[in-house]
């Protein structure tokens, strides 16, 4: 009998290759999602930097430098709104569509992404993967620790949170859309470009990002108060997070049903938001190049954005760089903190200042728990907490001092740029699109682990957790 042909074979090996390969994909996608979300995320920059490199992207038919397409794909990616070009005239209207999608696709978040994907890599969430998207939607995060019943997402519900993520984007994104199509239009922009930046602009709020669709930005609109007013809706709504939208979704307003995420999330947003806008108008009220040439209300008005784009929005009315030092300063604490957990906002986040916040408020009044709300915090969630802080002020001191040392900028400016590339706020002083190349990848990185998320990013490269089955003696430093 003559011998099978070669051919079958060769296809045979190769098949079994590729089965292994998407074996050890699939494992990934189970054994460390974490990790497997970190791989999605260069994954995607690399993918976007490569269609940001096409001569085609660009409104002149030329190939974009490597260090602006980078950027600028890490700034879609990361929903930063960053960026070292003009986004409006750099880029054809294929870039645009680039941007576009790349936003939205960013704004689904590293472990929500990451799950997204594992689940139709595997058919199936394994219960590690189960925990890790759980505890994206909670202060806990990824943690070595275990999940408390009470958190935000239980594990039967993650589905149900997934399902929230995409219809949440879809329905937002649509209904700000519809709000902002006549408010264009009343301002002036022709119908058929409106359809285009409607939607645009609806993207940019919900997600964050802050790039704009024209040449002028939003200072044709500075006196348009119901399109800021809308924009500031949808910055709200996507810097409160997922598991907010899913726990008020669910639980309409049931106010005694809220998760004590929710609660924090909610209360501190709009603290932030009431004090960060009256700081803001005492600072500015007087200032020629801003404020002072305004009256009460539109002053008023604008300490408001200002306050609200500071937390991750990205919009700007007034020139950043024209504020005072002292403005920046404080708009700098604002970006640091961020919005909530598991959003499209960066920063530290709300919670985790709220809950650093509790443990010193129960530490001056002598109590030996954390607690809000009837709830009890426990200790794993503070030294996260802790570690977030740490992690994130790390990062902003080390790009600071390296970018001030390439650029030999003023520090209020670089410390501003830098802070808003970790929110991933995308607010400037002017200084980033002037930076050169070594500077422009430090803020790169800057900015994509502001995005991942210092936690995420601590879990992914750790190798395993470890238990420890005995306890050290005991011995107390002297603190503070």
């Amino acid at each position: 009998m003559a011998s099978a042909p070669a051919w079958p074979r060769g296809r045979r090996g190769w098949s079994a290759q590729w089965d292994r390969g998407w074996d050890r994909v699939r494992n990934l996608t189970t054994s460390s999602p974490a990790r497997f979300a970190v791989l999605v995320f260069l994954a995607l920059i690399l993918l976007f930097t490569a269609l940001y490199s096409l001569p085609a992207a660009s409104a002149d038919g030329t190939r974009t430098p490597f260090a602006d397409a980078l950027f600028t794909a890490v700034s879609t990616i990361c929903v930063t709104g960053l960026a070292t070009v003009d986004m409006y005239s750099h880029w054809s209207p294929l870039g645009h569509v680039f941007t576009y999608i790349g936003v939205n696709v960013g704004a689904l978040g590293v472990l929500t992404l990451a799950s997204i994907l594992g689940l139709v890599i595997s058919k199936r969430l394994g219960l590690r993967a189960k925990l890790i998207a759980a505890g994206d939607s909670n202060p806990l995060r990824v943690h070595g620790g275990p999940v408390n019943e009470g958190q935000t997402v239980r594990l039967g519900e993650v589905g149900q949170l997934l399902l929230t993520v995409a219809l949440s984007t879809l329905a937002i994104e649509a209904g700000l859309a519809v709000l902002l199509y006549p408010a264009l239009i009343m301002a002036g922009i022709d119908p058929l470009v409106a359809l285009w930046e409607a939607p645009y602009y609806a993207a940019m709020a919900f997600t964050n990002t802050g790039f704009v669709p024209n040449a002028n930005g939003l200072a044709p609109f500075a006196d348009d108060y119901f399109l800021l007013t809308v924009l500031m809706a949808g910055v709200f709504l996507g810097s409160i997070g997922f598991p907010v939208i899913f726990s008020l979704w669910k639980h309409y307003w049931h106010v005694r049903r809220w998760s004590l995420h929710t609660k924090l999330t909610l209360i501190t947003t709009t603290i932030l938001f009431v004090v960060g806008a009256g700081v803001i108008l005492l600072l500015e009220y007087n200032n020629p190049k801003t404020f002072g040439s305004l009256d009460a209300w539109d002053t008023t008005f604008q300490a408001f954005f200002v306050s609200a784009m500071t937390r991750s929005g990205g919009f700007s009315v007034v020139d950043i760089g024209d504020l005072n030092g002292s403005t920046l300063v404080v708009g700098s604490m604002l970006m640091f903190v961020g919005g909530g957990s598991a959003s499209t906002a960066g920063g530290i986040k709300v919670t985790t200042l709220a809950v650093l916040a509790l443990a010193v408020w129960s530490e001056a009044k002598g109590r030996s728990s954390v607690e809000a709300f009837g709830r009890r915090i426990p200790s794993d969630v503070q030294r996260v907490a802790l570690s977030v802080v740490a992690w994130g002020a790390t990062i902003v001191a080390l790009s600071t001092v390296t970018i001030g040392q390439i650029t030999q900028a003023p520090i209020e400016e670089v410390l501003f740029d830098v802070i808003s590339g970790f929110a991933t706020v995308g607010l400037s002083t002017g200084l980033t699109a002037d930076l050169p190349d070594p500077a422009v990848y430090v803020l790169a990185a800057t900015m994509f682990m502001g995005r991942v998320g210092t936690v995420t990013l601590a879990a992914a490269v750790a190798a395993t957790s470890r238990t420890q089955l005995y306890s050290l003696p005991v011995e107390r430093p002297i603190v503070g």
